[in-house]
């Protein structure tokens, strides 16, 4: 059984480059050429990147 997280990952194609525009369900954005390099950034939440809204912990 899979169970659904609610979580939304875009990729957009921007016209007339190579060039694709993902945005990750926190919020982060990336660009790259690479469709595989793309949804490795993407999975790799939390590891390949933080929240744009989140802040460090401090001790």
């Amino acid at each position: 059984m899979t169970r659904h997280t609610g979580e939304i990952y875009r990729i957009d194609w921007l016209p007339g480059t190579d060039v694709l525009h993902g945005t990750c369900h926190c919020g982060r954005e990336h660009t790259a050429q690479d469709p595989v390099e793309m949804w490795e950034w993407m999975l790799a939440h939390p590891q390949g990147h933080e929240p744009r809204w989140s802040t460090p912990c401090r001790p």
